[in-house]
């Protein structure tokens, strides 16, 4: 999966969103995610990046200093020690994981709701990550499930200028 995981987030890196973007959420990855581990520790230098720290049913976000500024949080997710609660506004671009995706740009979480309540407050540029075989023609959708604006796989993009091609 880590040979897919450079596939995702090279192309991810060459989108004219995330170069032009100061200030990033995205997330220490969980085994069955793509893993983002190398991309911040390249990244995290030349740019903000922000990951999530679950703190009851909300879900903030921390600078990203360095793997050695990481410990075991909720779910056993590694994050930051939370020490400013980043809120909305602050970021241009935010890479989110999944369980599903589909290609109306919908996406399925882990059912705590944590990213759609976050996300609907949010103005931010959504990019969705996932491996292709997490990619589905429809997933369920509730009217509170926030649609991404792109999905990157290893094999291909889909964006809201490709929403005409949906089959």
């Amino acid at each position: 999966m880590d040979k897919h995981s450079d596939v995702i987030l090279n192309a991810l890196a060459a989108t004219p969103e995330f170069r032009q973007a100061q200030s990033v959420a995205l997330y220490h990855a969980l085994p069955d995610e793509v893993q983002t581990a190398r991309f911040l520790e390249k990244w995290h230098t030349k740019k903000q990046l922000f990951l999530p720290v679950v703190k009851g049913d909300e879900i903030y976000f921390e600078l990203f200093r360095g793997e050695q500024h990481l410990q075991a949080g909720a779910f056993g997710i590694r994050e930051p020690i939370l020490r400013q609660a980043n809120r909305i506004s602050a970021f241009d671009l935010i890479i989110i994981p999944g369980v599903a995706f589909d290609r109306q740009l919908n996406r399925m979480g882990r059912g705590k709701g944590y990213y759609d309540r976050f996300l609907a407050q949010s103005t931010a540029y959504k990019t969705g990550i996932c491996f292709e075989f997490q990619l589905l023609e429809q997933i369920p959708a509730t009217s509170f499930d926030i649609k991404m604006d792109r999905i990157i796989t290893e094999k291909e993009i889909i964006d809201t200028s490709s929403q005409d091609n949906i089959r």
